[in-house]
């Protein structure tokens, strides 16, 4: 009975959301007129732009523009963007003017699209960056559109996100405040295609094979995508081969794919695509909130590390917020949960209501107060709570290292012994799953994904407390601190933080569950949380610009970063740490020699024997950000 009650519930929810969509849908049309530009910019070319104009003339409105390399379809005047499906509409509800335009060379637009083309902070004359062509297209908008207030908004998600960034250097000065959202930012450092050096082949794959495709003229057609001969991903990417075999699937007109390929290392042509060298151009009066997601499997780095470097380099307002979310959930779902961790409450919801619309609505409207909006406003998962901050990291916030110790244990306290290790044999031929099940795409859900498939393999070592007997709340970057050898003269090092959940442990107001054969719920007694994972390849450990090998059998220092985490280990809980040398086939293969990877040939691949020390002299560690 209490599931038909539930049931019911569930759909007389999906059919009010249907009959306000259905009403938003009449509204918008009724009070909405779409116009399609092309903008000029100041060399000849240009952007093609889908402008949506309230009808109401008794005021001046406000401007808030996305521009994308994904397209502003549908085309066609007649033709309306279903705004109605996402907070889109509380913007047109205060009859806000949207302008979404495409960027230059990709769909609509003319000229030549450039991945992640770098800010030139010297231009002259006609020569043109994202900041300028966006600086244009704000010029002809706030000169043309009738009735609107002077004052310009820009936000978007993902590389929409890194074209905000770009917009917030135009330094226009009708452009009040932007907003990047998961923005692109560090292609080699931690987003999307590369963390740390190694190679995210599975997300660079399945998106170049169709977004890099060549578009020789102004289109309102994609190209497609690989045709994937099986829906197992691990099954493909490990038959596919090495980098070298993987280039020829992707074929020869991918530009940006001969690019990533012909800059293994760190070198200037990546820093010149690092927006954070130029956030010193955010001038005083353009307002930035950044927005991300912890657990965002494409650019968690990016919302950190824009944030980070705005609040170094600049002197405008910034702020920051970040929470439970996948790329872009805040915008689309609900917020309540990601994969089989809850976190209370519809998350996205209250963002956009408390965050969001107040801050486009103070810069943009000039209404609201937004005194009270913090520096940083973060989601504590574990605790599920959002909690506020003068700055990010807290500053109660206190480094404190944790250490591995022999018989899988981890504790506060330096081990004692001499000569402790463990090891593990590293196969590539056999790599280590990223996630349990058998997936076609990447998953956004192994970012919190049950650990425990990972934990009973030989090759992977594991590392936890004893049960907790107080909170512990870590806010704040973690850094692996890792003393190891190994026996060849490369590897891949993946460290990830675990919440360990109680023996018998169901959500409040939920039966406990009796695995998935029991009805589809999942068993989460003994859960092992994902809360921060990341890969380092060895070869970049004392510099990304110029790699050395490892070598043999020499104990040497591997230390990076692991993005941000806002997470309280509740009482009765434990901390975990695995670390392994794949994560397959999220990361690329480390042949686990000293070579150029993406020209790697299949004999360079070898198993290699991993150490991990733990004695008084060579104790390794993670430094987690703890807060009192």
């Amino acid at each position: 009975m209490r599931k038909i009650f539930l049931l019911l519930l569930a759909l007389l929810a999906i059919v009010l959301v249907q009959a306000q969509n259905s009403l938003d849908s009449a509204w918008i049309r009724d009070n909405y007129t779409k116009k399609e530009i092309y903008i000029p910019m100041r060399d000849g070319v240009k952007l093609f732009t889908s402008i949506y104009t309230p009808k109401d003339a008794t005021e001046e409105h406000p401007i808030l523009m996305s521009r994308t390399p994904y397209s502003c379809a549908p085309y066609g005047e007649n033709n309306y963007r279903s705004f109605w499906n996402n907070h889109w509409r509380y913007y047109m509800r205060r009859n806000y003017i949207i302008v979404i335009q495409d960027v230059r060379g990709r769909w609509m637009s003319e000229g030549e699209f450039v991945d992640v083309r770098p800010f030139n902070p010297n231009k002259k004359g006609t020569e043109i960056d994202e900041a300028s062509d966006t600086y244009d297209a704000i010029d002809w908008l706030v000169k043309n559109i009738a009735h609107n207030n002077n004052r310009v908004g820009i936000f978007g998600i993902s590389y929409p996100g890194f074209y905000s960034t770009m917009a917030a250097f135009s330094n226009h000065p009708s452009l009040k405040a932007v907003s990047p959202q998961a923005p692109v930012t560090d292609w080699f450092m931690g987003d999307d295609f590369h963390h740390n050096g190694a190679f995210f082949q599975m997300d660079g794959f399945s998106f170049y094979s169709s977004f890099g495709k060549p578009r020789p003229k102004p289109t309102s057609v994609g190209a497609p995508g690989y045709s994937f001969p099986t829906r197992d991903s691990y099954k493909f990417y490990l038959e596919s081969g090495g980098l070298k075999d993987l280039a020829v699937k992707m074929g020869p007109d991918v530009k940006f794919w001969q690019d990533l390929y012909q800059h293994p290392n760190y070198d200037d042509w990546w820093k010149a695509r690092n927006p954070r060298n130029f956030t010193n151009y955010v001038p005083n009066g353009t307002a930035t909130l950044v927005v991300g997601g912890l657990f965002d499997a494409e650019d968690c780095f990016g919302a950190w590390r824009t944030y980070e470097a705005i609040e170094k380099k600049a002197k405008n307002n910034n702020r920051i917020v970040m929470g439970p979310w996948f790329h872009g959930q805040w915008a689309r779902a609900d917020g309540t949960q990601l994969g089989n961790v809850k976190f209370g409450s519809n998350t996205s919801e209250w963002y956009q209501n408390n965050i969001e619309m107040p801050f486009f609505k103070y810069h943009l409207e000039g209404k609201g107060d937004i005194s009270t909006l913090a520096e940083a406003t973060i989601f504590f998962t574990g605790e599920n709570k959002w909690r506020n901050y003068e700055q990010w990291p807290p500053a109660a916030k206190e480094d404190k290292a944790i250490y591995l110790q022999p018989n899988g244990k981890l504790d506060w306290n330096k081990p004692a012994g001499k000569n402790s290790f463990s090891e593990y044999i590293s196969d590539p031929s056999k790599p280590v799953p990223y996630t349990e099940d058998v997936h076609n795409n990447r998953t956004v859900a192994y970012m919190t994904d049950d650990q425990r498939f990972a934990a009973r393999r030989n090759d992977v070592l594991v590392y936890q407390t004893d049960v907790l007997s107080d909170d512990v709340t870590l806010a704040g970057t973690v850094i692996a601190n890792l003393l190891t050898s190994i026996s060849t003269t490369d590897a891949d090092f993946v460290v990830k933080v675990i919440d360990v959940f109680p023996d018998k442990f169901s959500y409040a107001g939920e039966q406990q569950a009796q695995g998935r054969a029991g009805g589809g719920s999942y068993l989460m007694d003994a859960y092992q949380m994902l809360v921060r994972g990341e890969i380092m390849r060895g070869k970049f450990r004392n510099s990304f610009e110029t790699p050395v090998p490892f070598k043999p059998n020499k104990i040497e220092t591997v230390k990076f970063e692991l993005p941000d985490v806002a997470h309280t280990f509740k009482k009765g809980h434990r901390i975990m740490i695995q670390i392994q040398s794949s994560w397959f086939p999220l990361a690329d293969r480390n042949p686990q020699k000293f070579v150029n990877i993406y020209e790697a040939n299949p004999e360079d691949f070898q198993k290699a024997t991993i150490r991990i020390h733990h004695d008084a002299v060579n104790a390794s560690s993670i430094i987690l950000p703890v807060v009192k």
